[in-house]
């Protein structure tokens, strides 16, 4: 049974992590703020928050963080030059960023966790669902990650959690669910892990960064000690969750990017740039003819 049926109208998105796969352009800039074609890589998120009907986001910062903070603020210098050139459309542009939602910011002050990360949201998050978006992935689709759970949660009442089919050998670096079938794409979650061998893992079911939680999840989170890396991990809290409540798989089937991997970030910028009216019929052309030469070379 379902256990709180209230709207879900507030997102986080935490984005306090290092960075430590992407160095060294993560030394001085924010992993989330990595470029994919034109736009920084939370703005993709928080657009897919906004595009799911969410309207408030807290975003999870921690120290060198401010790029962020910047990015969806106003800057009334810039705008200024931009008029006197009569770029107008840039100005708009910047004035939409601006005007996404309502956002807010807490720093995690301390490195122990995605888990410990979401706690760091529950007073502005209260007695309320809200979804949770990692703030350096980016999923496409039609229809957002996100929406697609949120309607979920609303027929069922219960959190609903992302999960996309992963080759075995990857499994150890998701946390895996094992789960139980119900309809097209989602399954009643039975169990999960963090980070298993392959041999260990229960399924090819990975987490991939995008959950709608009931808010009895602050509590299994305060509850939670320190477990893989010494940090407090989501999928424990989980876990401890599934003790009292349902749980619910939703699996995704269209493309999602870890940018925090450079490959993956590298195979995003090349396919939302591809998708761009501006440039990319002559980026095409320009990748077919790299492809054509370098075959010619070999």
């Amino acid at each position: 049974m379902g256990v709180n049926k209230g709207k879900v109208r507030k997102a986080v998105i935490p984005a306090a992590g290092l960075g430590t796969r992407f160095l060294p352009i993560t030394k001085s800039q924010p992993k989330e703020m990595v470029p994919v074609v034109d736009k920084p890589t939370i703005q993709y998120v928080v657009e897919e928050a906004v595009a799911s009907g969410i309207d408030d986001v807290l975003i999870i910062t921690g120290r060198g963080k401010r790029a962020i903070e910047d990015h969806f603020d106003r800057s009334f210098e810039l705008e200024s030059v931009l008029k006197k050139k009569n770029d107008h459309d840039a100005v708009a542009e910047l004035e939409t960023i601006a005007k996404l939602a309502d956002i807010h910011y807490i720093r995690q002050k301390i490195a122990a966790g995605l888990g410990h990360a979401v706690l760091c949201a529950e007073k502005h998050i209260g007695n309320n669902p809200f979804a949770v978006l990692l703030g350096d992935a980016i999923t496409l689709s039609d229809n957002p990650c996100t929406r697609e759970l949120i309607r979920a949660y609303n027929e069922l009442g219960s959190s609903v959690i992302a999960v996309e089919r992963v080759p075995k050998a990857e499994v150890k670096r998701y946390g895996i669910i094992k789960a139980e079938k119900t309809g097209d794409y989602l399954y009643k979650v039975t169990d999960m892990v963090e980070k298993p061998a392959p041999k260990e893992a229960p399924s090819d079911l990975a987490i991939l960064g995008r959950y709608v939680l009931t808010p009895g999840i602050f509590r299994t989170l305060a509850e939670t000690k320190p477990g893989l890396g010494g940090e407090i991990q989501l999928t424990d809290a989980l876990k401890s969750l599934l003790e009292e409540e349902e749980i619910y798989a939703f699996e995704v089937t269209g493309p999602r990017y870890d940018i925090g991997n450079k490959l993956s970030w590298i195979k995003a910028t090349v396919e939302l740039a591809l998708m761009n009216k501006e440039f990319g019929p002559e980026l095409r052309a320009y990748l077919r003819e790299l492809l054509e030469n370098g075959q010619k070379m070999e």
